[in-house]
């Protein structure tokens, strides 16, 4: 029975680690429905872009207060969370603080009391978040497409961080106080546990402190384990799809569109007088059969377009700088992401109960996103300038346009107007070609 807490503690750490395995799996086969793209490019620039903007923070400080808040939050629970390889010895071995016979001393005293600074940190960072979230009214974290669980989500997510920081306070200063009646050996410092909650501490019994250091140690590790899981439900998976996601971030200059080698292909046999456009393949080869042009479903957007969705933070920059919704129109960015999210994870259910996809009758196109969504787009850019992580909706719009001109004819009527002039004119404006050099003999 003196093993039964090391066999809980096993327990829960093998189901824990076991379904985040399990959940990271189903994202990373939901992301392989899309189409396969090569950015293997550059890849330097990949890893410089990746330690800049996902490690780095570089784009979140571009607006100083909350960049600054959300680094302690980050920086402070994510070097805080190290102290989790400590708990795991703890708890398999049945030691107490195992680090402070790797560090020594005087080290494990500047660790432990580093860890007391960034977690108080992190308690002012989420409290300032919660507060702004809920209270200070910033419009883009009001806007309607984070009514419902979107708006909960990011409070949960507040106020679990803060409970496990106030788990690591109440551990701590239990461990001070029973460590200055010699009862525990002197191992590590707790500037903030000590100053705040020590003086309670020390009017409660021998007893009670074991048990409320036991108690917020168990609860500290348990609460990791939830959160570690609960990320597969929430817009907190940018935690750590941030770090591919910038790394396999559009590196060309932004407006740079891709061609589609099926079309390119077919101009340059159009323009080839030498081209026989009905010839067989050649012996060996296989027929060219043309992909469905852009975008109607996830099936048909790329493998990082479809990280772009589970990576987005919901955090509005996009939609905040969007000259579309500025003007009062329904495009959002956010929700372009959010929305393809919503269509992969319904495609991924599809595939969990029936072992293969079958047809639901839905498409991302009407069912999720709508035709005035996508031809509000101006295509300036701005989202994809302003995203912390380099996301990328625009790739998503442009996709799902293409789509709807080169296989459902779709266009706006102005828009068909301009490509019928193009056609004919060799211009967007309804003239002759013979005339097109008029303007340089006015003067």
């Amino acid at each position: 029975m003196q093993y039964i807490d090391n066999i809980i503690f096993l327990i829960l750490l093998v189901a824990g680690f076991g379904l985040f395995a399990k959940s990271l799996q189903k994202i990373y086969r939901n992301i392989r429905l899309g189409r396969e793209i090569n950015r293997s490019d550059r890849k330097p620039e990949r890893w410089e872009t990746m330690a800049r903007v996902a490690m780095g923070q570089s784009k979140m400080v571009k607006r100083p207060v909350a960049g600054i808040l959300h680094l302690f939050v980050y920086v402070g629970f994510v070097i805080i969370n190290i102290e989790l390889v400590e708990i795991i010895v703890d708890g398999i071995f049945g030691t107490h603080r195992f680090l402070s016979s790797i560090f020594g001393h005087s080290f494990y005293n500047f660790f432990t009391a580093t860890l007391e600074v960034l977690a108080l940190l992190v308690v002012i960072g989420v409290v300032v978040f919660f507060i702004r979230r809920n209270f200070y009214g910033v419009k883009r974290l009001t806007m309607k497409e984070l009514f419902g669980w979107p708006k909960h989500d990011a409070n949960w997510i507040l106020i679990i961080e803060f409970a496990l920081m106030m788990a690591f306070f109440k551990m701590n200063a239990a461990d001070w106080v029973l460590q200055q009646r010699g009862l525990l050996p002197e191992h590590g410092s707790f500037p903030i546990s000590s100053m705040i909650l020590g003086p309670i501490f020390n009017s409660f019994g021998d007893n009670f402190l074991f048990f409320t250091e036991k108690a917020a140690w168990w609860f500290h590790f348990v609460g990791i384990l939830f959160f570690m899981n609960y990320l597969y439900y929430s817009k907190h998976l940018h935690i750590i799809l941030a770090f591919p996601s910038t790394w396999y971030a559009n590196l060309e200059k932004k407006g740079k569109f891709n061609n589609l080698e099926s079309v390119t292909k077919e101009i340059k046999l159009m323009m080839d007088p030498n081209a026989d456009p009905y010839a067989a393949p050649a012996e060996g080869a296989e027929a060219d059969v043309p992909s469905k042009f852009g975008a109607e479903d996830v099936f048909d957007l790329n493998q990082v377009q479809l990280l772009n969705a589970y990576s987005c933070t919901e955090c509005g920059r996009c939609t905040s700088v969007c000259p579309a919704n500025i003007t009062g129109k329904e495009l959002s960015p956010r929700l372009i992401l959010m929305k393809t999210r919503d269509r992969l994870e319904e495609v991924g259910m599809n595939i969990d109960k029936n072992g293969t996809f079958v047809d639901d009758g839905r498409k991302l196109l009407n069912d999720y996103i709508t035709k005035e969504e996508l031809w509000a787009c101006t295509t300036c850019n701005a989202c994809t300038e302003a995203c912390p992580i380099l996301l990328d909706p625009l790739s998503i719009i442009f996709e799902m346009r293409r789509f709807l001109v080169m296989e459902q004819s779709a266009a706006p009527q102005e828009l068909n107007l301009m490509m019928t002039n193009v056609e004919n004119n060799a211009a967007p404006w309804q003239y002759n070609q013979a005339d097109r050099l008029n303007w340089a003999n006015e003067n």
